[in-house]
């Protein structure tokens, strides 16, 4: 069944509302005329007039009497109050978010706010679409989780219009360097660090790491992985490390794997894990090549997640906060909603990974 084709003045309306999030049309400019906007996109002046009258009624424009259309202030945009809160994580049905995102749902509803849900997919464009549908509905403030946050940030022009149409929003799990916003993060370059000292302290050496590194949560982890061989005067071979991005991450960790595996004389004993859905991807890994977990290579997840347990072979892995974290974030950007809090990076938050020591490492 064929889907049906938006109308011609909502297509519109979201390419208006995309010029006000970018900051091409500021508040009380005024607005090309119903003339200049049919002719500019071959629409009829009956379509603009209905886009206008739908967005001057929704509180993006206001009518001066023989004078023209401009655009509103932030203050009477935000008039359109309705109390929903709109949560954009890179991914929602996958791994550790949905249980983000039922922690922060249970603290919304509990203080009478809605939640408003999108995914980025890890996907620079769809969180520009994202941003874009969501600036568009009736929004007290947004919970984000940057989209790989190691590469930029094309997309600055829409967080400086939440900043200058005075919309809270905060960051989960990582934050744009040059946003000065609060941040919910779990401190990873510590993650990577314990991971990595674990293992030595059980006499490991020869330590493969392997690292997503187009978000800076696998940048961070890397970091510390890296500090804990040069604080334990271990070397480390350039080959024992492996990065790579989203796009890479079903194949290229697993061939390393392999590969590295492969070398009996040479092969490391230990792996650390970007994440636990890695961990179990690199476990299979290590079977095919008729070797066992933990006897002849010892795994470190990151996260502890329902994965870490969901095998015989039970990950040692490092905790991440998930459901706290989700009720924390709907709390804060809560109070600073309700001016209860001041809108800066004091309202941060930074979370301890702690150490969770199962069967898949051993002694050497």
């Amino acid at each position: 069944m064929k889907e049906k084709p938006i109308p011609k003045y909502m297509q519109l309306k979201q390419e208006i509302l995309s010029w006000l999030h970018a900051g091409k049309l500021k508040a009380n400019d005024q607005m090309p005329s119903e003339n200049e906007i049919a002719e500019q996109f071959q629409m009829s002046r009956q379509t603009v007039r209905q886009t206008f009258g739908e967005l001057e009624q929704e509180g993006w424009l206001y009518r001066l009497q023989g004078k023209g259309t401009y655009v509103s202030t932030p203050q009477t945009q935000k008039s359109r109050d309705v109390q929903t809160i709109g949560i954009l994580t890179t991914y929602i049905s996958d791994y550790i978010f949905p249980h983000i995102v039922r922690g922060a749902e249970s603290a919304l509803r509990a203080r009478g706010y809605r939640l408003l849900l999108s995914s980025t997919d890890n996907d620079k464009d769809k969180e520009k679409e994202s941003l874009n549908m969501m600036m568009s509905q009736p929004l007290s403030g947004l919970i984000i989780e940057p989209t790989r946050s190691a590469e930029g940030n094309p997309n600055l022009s829409f967080y400086l219009s939440l900043d200058y149409q005075h919309i809270p929003y905060l960051m989960i799990n990582e934050r744009y360097p040059e946003m000065n916003c609060p941040s919910l993060i779990v401190d990873d370059e510590e993650g990577g660090f314990k991971a990595a000292q674990h293992l030595i302290e059980l006499g490991h050496r020869e330590i493969a790491g392997f690292f997503k590194t187009d978000d800076l949560q696998g940048v961070n982890r890397l970091k510390g992985f890296i500090r804990a061989h040069q604080h334990y005067q271990i070397p480390l071979l350039p080959e024992l490390v492996i990065h790579y991005t989203t796009e890479e991450k079903r194949q290229k960790p697993y061939q390393s794997a392999v590969e590295l595996l492969s070398h009996k004389a040479e092969r490391p004993t230990a792996f650390v894990c970007y994440n636990d859905e890695l961990a179990i991807h690199l476990l299979e890994a290590v079977r095919t090549l008729d070797l066992r977990v933990p006897e002849d290579v010892s795994l470190v997840g990151f996260d502890d997640s329902s994965l870490a347990v969901a095998t015989e072979v039970k990950l040692t892995t490092l905790t991440h906060p998930k459901t706290q974290l989700g009720v924390d974030a709907a709390e804060i950007l809560i109070d600073m909603i309700e001016n209860k809090r001041v809108n800066s990076s004091e309202t941060s938050k930074v979370y301890m990974p702690e150490l969770i020591v199962r069967e898949s490492t051993i002694h050497v």
